[in-house]
């Protein structure tokens, strides 16, 4: 089981992310998770740099986590081909520690071009032709593509890596795992649900190496319980609506009417608040048992990362990586 720690770009000037980043190879973190989104879910948030500079700066200041994003979308506000030229680049740069974690990706991230928001069928149509022109790229062929929706005219990477970067895709569903196991070496959900890691065990085709199941969960470490809460609430309602909404709403102003009546209580029924490391156990371990491989933290609150930090590498690295290994999850 790897545990990973992920710097949300949302909640963190890119300077911060650096520094975090280097404290939580530090801290023993196998992995560090990084969003690229243009726009925070909420204003109280407050930030959006661009993940792909502070992703370099990382590279350059870290020598043993795995560095991955969580995840980008390579069919609107970026072009597949553009995303495997920036991987490329970081995996080199990185000396082979990148995973490109992909996904269809949210409206509130890719309106901002101005293509209009598609329809889900769409925008998985358009993830997997995406899929298709950044591994045949990967594979260092001079790539001519012409699909429904992306064109690609004699173009190939110049800077390949020694090894090649590995994709993993985000799903949700059934359809979703069926399209994409078959394109991607990994999968990427936000929920412990053993349906999608059997689908996609069950997906994939013959010879393919053994999948990694990458999740993620969010917790508000404090001292104060109340103060955790307090900005687990603030900053992090809207991670109550679930993806079905979450993923269509297209502005900040969106998501804070969507989460104007979550209470904080049901904040703290799905989010772990205080510094009781039993609960991030008990919360993590649903993913275990669901046989999840890897699971990033996300820390709730850009300035308490250092507390946090230094909690995980005395206290909540230890219990965790303690309960993993009874549950036994499948090999990575």
């Amino acid at each position: 089981m790897r545990i990973g720690y992920t710097c949300m770009g949302e909640q963190s000037d890119p300077r911060w992310l650096v520094r975090d980043a280097r404290a939580a190879e530090e801290a023993g973190f196998d992995s560090i998770a990084f969003s690229d989104h243009i726009s925070p879910w909420l204003t109280t948030q407050g930030h959006a740099p661009y993940t792909w500079s502070v992703l370099g700066a990382v590279a350059a200041t870290t020598s043993r986590v795995e560095l991955m994003t969580y995840v980008t979308c390579p069919t609107l506000r970026y072009h597949p081909a553009v995303v495997a030229q920036k991987a490329a680049t970081v995996q080199i740069l990185s000396e082979g520690r990148f995973v490109l974690g992909l996904g269809s990706g949210e409206n509130l991230n890719e309106h901002v071009v101005g293509h209009g928001w598609p329809a889900v069928e769409e925008r998985q149509d358009m993830l997997v032709e995406a899929l298709e022109i950044i591994g045949t790229l990967f594979d260092g062929e001079l790539l001519t593509y012409a699909g429904e929706h992306f064109r690609v005219d004699s173009h190939r990477l110049w800077d390949l890596p020694e090894h090649r970067v590995p994709m993993a895709v985000g799903v949700s569903g059934p359809k979703s795992v069926a399209r994409f196991a078959p394109l991607a070496e990994h999968l990427v959900a936000v929920e412990p649900d053993a349906d999608l890691v059997a689908g996609w065990d069950g997906a994939r085709e013959a010879g393919q190496q053994p999948a990694r199941k990458i999740g993620q969960m969010p917790v508000s470490w404090d001292r104060d319980r109340d103060a955790a809460l307090e900005r687990a609430h603030e900053q992090f309602r809207w991670f109550a609506g679930g993806w079905k909404v979450n993923a269509d709403l297209p502005t900040t102003a969106g998501f804070a009417g969507a989460g104007q009546f979550v209470r904080p209580e049901d904040v703290a029924a799905q989010i772990p608040c205080g510094d009781d490391v039993e609960a991030v156990v008990e919360a993590a371990s649903a993913y275990f048992e669901a046989g999840f491989t890897d699971l990033a933290l996300v820390q709730v609150g850009g300035e308490q990362q250092q507390q946090f930090l230094e909690a995980a590498a005395s206290e909540i690295l230890p219990a965790l990586r303690e309960a993993a290994q009874g549950d036994d999850p499948s090999p990575s």
